[in-house]
C-alpha cells in the first residue's frame, strides 16, 4: 500500500513519522522550512510515548511523486482549496482520499440524503473547488483524538492522545477501512472504524466550535476557559446553538454540553490548535469549524448570536493578525 501525507505539518508529520517508523511505503509532502529540515536531517518525534527519528520520503513536488494507493490530506481546512486541484496526479482508479480536517468536512452532504444532499458550503469549499477535484467515491473520513504540534522544522511535538477514527461517509462497513485501520494501528495508533462517522464530527466539533475562536479571542487555555464564569457560559451558549444546528440536520448528540465542557476541563492548560496558529502568525481554521456552522444556521433557520458575534470578532482578529505578519515581513 502506498501512502502519500499531502501536507506533514503538525498532524500529518506525526502520522507519517509513525508510518515510516513501521516500515509503511510512505511519502510525506511538505514545503519551505520543514520541508527543507526533513530532507536534510529527517524528522523528529519528540513525545511522551518516547523520542523517535525517521528518515522518511519526502518531497515538495506532488507531480513527482506519481499514483499512491491512500492520500492523507494533512492540511488545515483553508488550504485545501489551493492544494485539491494538484491532487490528480496522485490518483489512479481505486485511490482513496482520507479526509482529516477539523470542522465540517467539504463532503459532508455529499450523498447524505434528505433536502441538503448535495450542498455545498461556501466557505467551506469556495466555488465548488475541491468537490470538482475529489470523487465522492474516493473520500474516507477520519477525525484525529491527538495533540501535535510543529515545534521546529523537522521536529513534531506530540503532546498527547493516539485515537485517529475511520468510516465511510455512507456508514457502511468496507475493506478499505479495515485495511486503512490494520495499517494504522500496526503504526502504534488506535484506529477505530466507526458507521457513524457523520455524528462523531459533530461530537468533536461541539467543543471546536467554542473552544478554538474563545481560545484566540481570550489567550485561554481549555482550562481557564471552562474555570472561568463568564467565559464558561459563552462557551455554553455556543455550543448550545452548534446543538440546535445538529439537531436540524437530525443528529442527536450522544454527549451533553455539561459532560463536553467537563472533559475539556480535565484536559487541563492545553492550548487549543486555533490559539497555537494565532501566536505561530498562521491563518485560522475559522471557516470550517465556526463559519460553515453560522451557515447552516442561516440556512436552516436556527438563531445564533452568540456564535455570529464570536466568529465576527475572530474573523477580524485573524484579518488584523495576517496584516501585522504581512508587514513584519515586509
Amino acid at each position: 500500500m502506498k501512502i502519500v501525507v499531502a501536507g506533514a505539518g503538525a498532524i500529518g508529520g506525526y502520522l507519517g513519522a509513525k508510518l515510516a517508523r513501521a516500515g509503511a511505503d510512505v511519502v510525506l509532502f511538505a514545503r519551505g522550512p520543514h520541508l527543507q529540515a526533513m530532507q536534510e536531517r529527517g524528522l523528529r518525534v519528540i513525545s511522551p510515548e518516547g523520542d523517535f527519528d525517521v528518515k522518511p520520503a519526502v518531497t515538495g513536488e506532488l507531480a513527482s511523486i506519481g499514483p499512491a494507493d491512500v492520500v492523507f490530506l494533512g492540511v488545515k481546512a483553508h488550504s485545501l482549496t489551493g492544494l485539491a486541484p494538484a491532487l490528480r496526479s496522485l490518483f489512479h482508479h481505486d485511490t482513496v482520499v482520507v479526509s482529516t480536517q477539523n470542522g465540517i468536512p467539504w463532503w459532508y452532504f455529499q450523498g447524505a440524503g434528505g433536502e441538503l444532499d448535495g450542498l455545498s458550503l461556501e466557505r467551506v469549499d469556495p466555488g465548488g473547488v475541491i468537490a470538482r477535484s475529489i470523487e465522492p467515491r474516493r473520500i474516507v473520513a477520519s477525525l484525529a483524538y491527538f495533540s501535535t504540534d510543529l515545534a521546529a522544522p523537522g521536529v513534531i511535538h506530540h503532546v498527547e492522545g493516539n485515537r485517529i477514527s475511520l468510516g465511510e461517509p455512507s456508514g457502511e462497513r468496507t475493506e478499505r477501512v479495515k485495511r486503512l485501520a490494520e495499517a494504522l494501528i500496526a503504526a502504534g495508533l488506535r484506529a477505530p472504524a466507526t458507521t457513524r462517522i457523520r455524528h462523531e464530527i459533530w461530537v468533536k466539533l461541539l467543543g471546536n466550535v467554542a473552544f478554538n475562536p474563545i481560545s484566540a479571542l481570550t489567550r485561554g487555555t481549555l482550562e481557564a476557559m471552562v474555570q472561568d464564569p463568564e467565559v464558561a457560559r459563552v462557551v455554553r451558549e455556543v455550543m448550545g446553538e452548534a446543538e440546535a444546528v445538529a439537531g436540524k440536520l437530525g443528529i442527536e448528540l450522544p454527549i451533553s454540553i455539561e459532560q463536553r465542557m467537563a472533559g475539556a476541563g480535565k484536559v487541563g492548560a492545553h492550548k487549543t490548535s486555533m490559539l497555537q496558529d494565532l501566536e505561530a502568525g498562521r491563518p485560522l481554521e475559522l471557516e470550517a469549524v465556526v463559519g460553515a456552522v453560522v451557515e447552516l444556521g442561516e440556512r436552516l433557520d436556527v438563531a445564533m448570536p452568540a456564535t455570529r458575534t464570536v466568529y465576527a470578532l475572530v474573523k477580524l482578529l485573524g484579518a488584523n493578525s495576517r496584516t501585522r505578519e504581512a508587514g513584519r515581513g515586509g
